[in-house]
C-alpha cells in the first residue's frame, strides 16, 4: 500500500538514453578559463561544476575533445568565473562554436583578465573568481571526464561576501545569483530561506 502511494504519478524513464533532458534541475553556470597553446584566451560555460569535499577543491565535467580539457591537462591549471545574472550574454558568447580556423571569434567581445596565481583567464563582471591548479583528470564517465583542481586563489565581490552583521537573506537579495536550469533555461535567485537543519547535524 505504501509502495503504491510512493509510485503514484511517477514516470519510469528509459535508461537506454541519458535521462537529463527529461526534467529540470538546478546548477551553477560557470565560465571555465584556460589558455590555448598560443597563449590566447579560452572561455567555456559549464554547469556540471561542484565543490569536491569541504576543503578547497572543485571540479567540473568536460570531454576530451574540448579545448578546455586539453588546455587544462597541458597547463595544469584553470580559472572559474561565476557570472552575475546580467552575465548570461557573456556565457552565451563563450558557448559559440569555433570557426574553421579553430578561432572562437565571439571571445573578442568579452573583457578578460589573468589570474593572480595562474595564467588562465577570468571574465569581467563576475561575483566569484576561483583560480585552480589541476589535481587530476578522471576519464571514467562514459564520454565525459571529471577535471578537479585545488583552489590557490579566491576573490569575491564585496556585495556577495557573507558578513556576520548582515542577514544572509539580505545578501542574496542584494546580489542575486545566476542559476542554470538544464537542459536550457536559467533563473535569477534573489529570495532565499534559512534551511531547517536538524539539531546536532554535523558535516
Amino acid at each position: 500500500m505504501g509502495q503504491d502511494r510512493a509510485d503514484e504519478g511517477l514516470i519510469t524513464l528509459d535508461l537506454g538514453a541519458p535521462v537529463w533532458d527529461k526534467f529540470f534541475t538546478v546548477a551553477p553556470l560557470v565560465l571555465v578559463g584556460t589558455s590555448e597553446p598560443d597563449g590566447s584566451v579560452d572561455l567555456a560555460p559549464k554547469h556540471m561544476v561542484t565543490p569536491l569535499g569541504w576543503d578547497n577543491y572543485i571540479g567540473f565535467v568536460c570531454t576530451p575533445s574540448h579545448g578546455t580539457y586539453q588546455n587544462a591537462k597541458r597547463t595544469g591549471e584553470f580559472a572559474l568565473t561565476f557570472p552575475r545574472p546580467g552575465g548570461v550574454l557573456a556565457a552565451s558568447l563563450a558557448s559559440a562554436p569555433r570557426c574553421e580556423d579553430d578561432e572562437k571569434v565571439s571571445l573578442t567581445l568579452l573583457e578578460t583578465f589573468p589570474g593572480e596565481r595562474v595564467s588562465a583567464p577570468l571574465a569581467a563582471g563576475g561575483y566569484l573568481y576561483l583560480e585552480c591548479e589541476l589535481s587530476g583528470i578522471w576519464d571514467a564517465f562514459g564520454r565525459n571526464s571529471l577535471i578537479a583542481g585545488r583552489i590557490v586563489a579566491a576573490r569575491v565581490a564585496s556585495d556577495s561576501v557573507r558578513r556576520p552583521e548582515r542577514d544572509d537573506a539580505d545578501t542574496v537579495a542584494g546580489a542575486p545569483l545566476l542559476a542554470y536550469l538544464p537542459p536550457g533555461r536559467y533563473a535569477e535567485i534573489s529570495a532565499s530561506q534559512a534551511f531547517p537543519f536538524h539539531s546536532g547535524m554535523k558535516r
